[in-house]
């Protein structure tokens, strides 16, 4: 696990608990950092869900360690309620899941992740599937502007797109350093430093992996899979996840906004919540771990626990 550093490992465990004999599973097995940390409490069970290939190899050293107690699955955490079925696994005492890329994944390359080393234009988990080359290639200029705004957050997305379409009329885009230099050269240094390719590596990125959807159906399968007193703990990068955990966390543990006063349904008692909110508002990394990890600093951690088991 050579480079990879956990992100809030303290909150994470403190969030998640883990006790003697529990069941857990770490979604985004990555670099194996919570695993390791959750599997040092005596008796417990780990399964570990990745779907980069890398990561499941990486982790053959772990489960050496921890024999008969660390299990890995290569598939994504959006099925995670499939694949663990498949193992004959249905309730869990707890689970996290620490959203978007792994410094493995960035500072490889060749995985066509990053700007900051020329590699090829890839940016595919599982390593099957559409590239991001495929995407600057191919997509008509308005859809590609609406993937650089809705998933980059990019302000300047038509501008880049146009740029981007300009320029594969002349050769395909096939290279982080020229897509990053494409972009570059439309658009203002940024006053705080950010690269100004950053927001739409991000954006393809998010969408080469379906990143959102993918979220969005591992949540829902999380919250059946819980065992009473099982927690949910999810970290995030961005605003673009926390927002979607946020709602969700809020959704299931009854903390929907309030009805109209005009609306009939407002008259009737709500059903009791079925989970809790374990964190008022989102945690954020300590200064001592910005310090040392400046890539925590985005990082936001919510948790719930289940009051009782949702049907799946």
């Amino acid at each position: 696990m050579s480079g990879h550093i956990p992100v809030m490992l303290r909150e994470v465990l403190e969030q998640m608990a883990p006790r003697q004999g529990g069941v857990y599973l770490d979604g985004t097995f990555g670099g194996g950092g919570y695993a390791a940390a959750i599997l040092e409490t005596p008796g417990c069970t780990l399964w570990g869900i990745d779907r980069d290939p890398d990561a499941i190899a990486r982790g053959a050293a772990l489960a050496e360690r921890f024999p008969d107690r660390l299990h890995l699955i290569q598939g994504q955490f959006g099925d995670m309620m499939v694949l663990l079925a498949a193992a004959g696994v249905s309730l869990l005492d707890g689970i996290v899941l620490d959203l978007g890329i792994s410094s493995f994944q960035i500072d490889d390359p060749a995985r066509g992740f990053s700007f900051r080393g020329d590699g090829p234009l890839d940016m595919r988990m599982a390593k099957q599937g559409t590239t991001a080359a495929d995407l600057v290639n191919s997509l008509p200029e308005r859809d590609l502007a609406d993937v650089l705004f809705e998933l980059g957050e990019e302000r300047a997305s038509r501008r880049i797109a146009r740029a981007i379409v300009a320029a594969r009329t002349e050769a395909p885009i096939e290279n982080t350093a020229r897509l990053a230099g494409i972009i570059r050269a439309v658009m203002p240094k940024d006053k705080s430093g950010i690269d100004p390719a950053t927001r739409s590596f991000q954006a393809l990125r998010i969408k080469v992996n379906d990143e959102l959807g993918e979220i969005e159906r591992a949540l829902a399968q999380a919250a059946a899979l819980l065992a009473p007193g099982g927690r949910l703990v999810v970290v995030s990068f961005h605003s673009l996840e926390d927002r979607i955990v946020k709602r969700f966390m809020g959704q299931i543990a009854g903390r929907a906004p309030g009805l109209s006063r005009h609306d009939p349904r407002g008259l009737t008692d709500r059903p009791a919540a079925r989970f809790r909110l374990l964190t008022a508002k989102a945690l954020r990394p300590r200064a001592d771990e910005t310090g040392a990890n400046p890539r925590s600093r985005s990082a936001r951690l919510r948790a719930i626990e289940c009051l009782e088991r949702v049907a799946a």
